[in-house]
């Protein structure tokens, strides 16, 4: 009876907090992502950008704008370390304005509105650690450490790019001359996915990435099922983690090639949950290159069990993308998900072909132009990568 009344009084604690945040905001932090829910999208990126750094004081710009050179442009992650750039909570409010201006321009409205439910569920995950007794969980579940960092010159007419960081989200973008622009790799993760209960309880955020990924699991006929089906038993967190460059991964799963007309749909639907997260351009500059490279060649690979509530992952291989989905953590509660171009994060072949047009310009090191498929990982027992301890924050 004892443990019984004390985890009620765990919950009770938690559900206080939760309708704490709701009523007054913890640091400021509802401020910080109310702005995605404007609809506000800023058309000229490298303005906006510009705008930003004017707003901010001259020590913290220089922590803002760092060289397009620099290796931390690619030094991406998940996890809720102190990353380049500037922190939410040190800026004015005009300043997070144009900070979110121009998030919003690299997101679709299902991104933004994604990404503000993801930052807003740092409080929820605060409010969980703070009732099991983690003293700091206020201070490191505050959606006011995400950051925002700037590599090159937005105003000097040569490539530039763009991250905005934080725990369970990464989105960068890079842009070049003329317009042309690539948004990847893009991470979106949340934890807990679903609040078990009390007033948020039915809400289950990247629930379609998990819904439409088992429906099309279990759509599949017993011979087709096991092909698709790569391992009993999920990795405990997505197989690249925040490599720079997308390794090799073994190509197994089924392949769309031997998927039926309603598979074939099923797949693209699911597909196009992932796609939706994008700006219209975006959306549409990945989809035609899958059709171009053959979305016959695209397979999808399932790892764990298929029961709702069961650790599972999946991935959707093709010759041109990549999508990782891992909920293996928190009980099957905790989700990670990744894009990643095979050929164009963070800038990729298009770096290439623009430095190639304009040799002039010294392609600066680690820029990403390497080959994207230079090596492949270690695989254990289970088809997987290398084992690695999951991200568990």
């Amino acid at each position: 009876m004892r443990g019984s009344r004390s985890g009620s009084a765990d919950r009770t604690r938690v559900w206080n907090r939760l309708r704490r945040i709701a009523a007054i905001g913890v640091a400021g932090a509802i401020a910080v992502v109310i702005g995605l829910s404007a609809g506000a999208v800023a058309t000229d990126p490298g303005a906006t950008a510009q705008k930003w750094l004017s707003l901010l004081a001259d020590g913290v710009r220089s922590r803002a704008l760092l060289p397009f050179e620099d290796g931390a442009r690619r030094d991406w992650s998940y996890l809720p370390r102190d990353a380049p750039g500037v922190r939410f909570g040190e800026m004015s409010a005009e300043a997070q304005a144009a900070a979110l201006a121009l998030l919003a321009e690299g997101l679709g409205g299902q991104g933004r509105a994604d990404a503000r439910a993801i930052m807003e569920r740092e409080l929820v995950l605060g409010a969980i650690e703070e009732a099991a007794g983690q003293r700091d969980a206020r201070r490191t579940r505050d959606p006011g450490r995400y950051r925002l960092a700037i590599h090159g010159d937005p105003g000097a007419g040569r490539p530039w790019s763009w991250r905005f960081e934080g725990h369970h989200l990464s989105v960068t973008t890079t842009q070049l001359p003329g317009g042309q622009r690539v948004v990847a790799p893009v991470f979106f993760g949340v934890n807990p996915a679903q609040i078990q209960e009390g007033p948020h309880a039915a809400r289950r955020l990247l629930g379609p990435e998990e819904a439409l990924a088992r429906a099309l699991l279990l759509s599949l006929p017993e011979e087709r099922r096991g092909r698709a089906t790569v391992s009993a038993d999920a990795p405990s967190d997505i197989l690249t983690r925040s490599d720079p460059v997308v390794r090799l991964l073994p190509e197994d799963g089924l392949a769309v090639a031997d998927m039926t007309e309603a598979e074939r749909a099923a797949l693209r639907r699911l597909v196009d949950v992932y796609l939706d997260r994008f700006p219209p351009d975006q959306a549409q500059m990945q989809r035609s290159r899958i059709e171009a490279a053959g979305f016959d060649r695209v397979r999808f690979a399932w790892a764990g069990r298929a029961e709702a509530g069961s650790p599972h992952y999946y991935r959707i291989h093709g010759p041109t993308f990549l999508i990782e989905y891992d909920n293996t953590q928190n009980g099957a509660n905790h989700v990670h998900t990744v894009w990643r171009d095979l050929q164009n994060d963070f800038g990729g072949d298009l770096l290439r072909a623009h430095y190639e047009r304009h040799r002039g310009d010294p392609a600066p090191d680690g820029h990403g132009l390497d080959d994207p498929h230079g090596h492949a990982l270690e695989d254990d027992p289970h088809g997987h990568a290398l084992e690695r301890s999951p991200d568990k924050r």
